[in-house]
């Protein structure tokens, strides 16, 4: 049996940061693609990126090779890079101050746990087609 390759392509977007927010989420399996947003009173930009993977990847019904495409540094970093260590300090950032976010950044790793997820950086509002669609779906979900 074959490995799912999914493609996910994420946004978040916050009116006022923090204020209210929205997220959205485009799955693609080959021609098949799914779109889920959301959205939250009071928020933040960085909240929104996060939650739109993380929601995304809930979604997943099997596990999967799953790429993420995001304009956000933060998230892709965060998850790439930053994460191992932060959990290795107890969830401390190296200067021993509680990490922000740990909330999500802990959902982030328990939902992607069950796939291979690969991470790639898009270079935000600049024509890319699913982000601009995956931006759209979040301002759209402000409430």
């Amino acid at each position: 049996m074959t490995t799912p390759r999914i493609d996910i392509f994420t946004d978040g977007a916050c009116s006022g940061n923090p204020g209210p927010g929205g997220w959205g989420a485009i799955l693609r399996a080959g021609a098949h693609e799914k779109e889920l947003s959301g959205g939250e009173k009071l928020t933040t930009n960085n909240r929104m990126e996060m939650t739109a993977a993380i929601e995304a990847l809930k979604s997943l019904k099997k596990s999967s090779a799953v790429t993420i495409h995001t304009d956000s540094r933060y998230l892709m970093d965060g998850a790439t890079q930053w994460m191992r260590k932060w959990k290795a300090n107890g969830w401390k950032t190296s200067d021993k101050k509680p990490v922000k976010n740990d909330d999500l950044w802990r959902a982030l790793e328990a939902a992607a746990a069950p796939h291979a997820v690969e991470w790639r950086w898009v270079k935000g509002h600049s024509d890319h087609v699913e982000n601009a669609r995956a931006d759209a779906l979040a301002r759209g979900a402000i409430p």
